[in-house]
């Protein structure tokens, strides 16, 4: 069984891991059998926003392309929030017609991404990339819907383990993101703090994957 990478920003081509790998529409790679490709907050650049939603709406038809993302809110940038709630909501309208889960970027947002997904309506599965948050945040987000991926910080945060811990298993993902430990090393982890085996927790995570990508890979 392999393991699952929700969001990577590089291709590992290794046969033993299911990679989720991150694209962005004005440098897309054709070489990446399965992606996720999106506009993430900080990378909003008005001068070719039309051509970058064309692309997205291009690219998510396409059975390659397993999830729209990164996008999402960012506080803590320059970027005016009230621009990014736009594109944000620019990209969730096209992914709305398809199944295709969305895999967020959220930084100091999330009670704007929660009322974001009610005002809208949406109902493709939506993901927090890179939980680092408290267990009021998690439950939040996990209250509505929203599954929560894990890897980063799982790594370097012993505080984070009680809310992984918390997480139900059939609502958790694991990545990598841009850190140099592996997707094996992720799911070590994780499963010390779960306290399952590691072919246990692929099974389940595999499970998830299934679930919300509608078995489209």
């Amino acid at each position: 069984m392999q393991f699952i990478n929700l969001h990577t920003h590089s291709f590992s081509n290794d046969d033993t891991i299911l990679e989720v790998v991150n694209q962005y529409p004005w440098e897309f790679n054709e070489e990446v059998p399965q992606y996720s490709i999106g506009i993430h907050p900080w990378h909003i650049n008005e001068n070719r926003l039309t051509e970058d939603l064309y692309i997205l709406h291009d690219k998510l038809l396409l059975k390659e392309c397993l999830a729209l993302g990164e996008c999402g809110l960012d506080k803590r940038i320059a970027i005016p929030l009230n621009i990014q709630i736009e594109v944000f909501k620019q990209q969730l309208e096209l992914v709305q017609s398809t199944h295709k889960p969305i895999i967020l970027h959220c930084v100091a947002a999330f009670q704007e991404v929660i009322e974001i997904k009610k005002e809208l309506n949406i109902q493709n599965p939506m993901i927090i990339h890179g939980f680092s948050k408290n267990y009021q945040v998690a439950k939040s987000l996990l209250d509505n819907g929203f599954y929560l991926s894990f890897g980063k910080y799982l790594l370097r945060n012993p505080d984070l383990e009680n809310v992984f811990n918390f997480a139900p298993i059939d609502r958790i993902f694991l990545e990598t993101d841009t850190i140099e430990e592996t997707i094996v090393e992720v799911y070590e982890k994780a499963s010390n703090v779960k306290n399952v085996n590691i072919e246990d927790l692929k099974k389940n995570v595999m499970m998830n994957f299934n679930q919300v990508f509608k078995n489209k890979v």
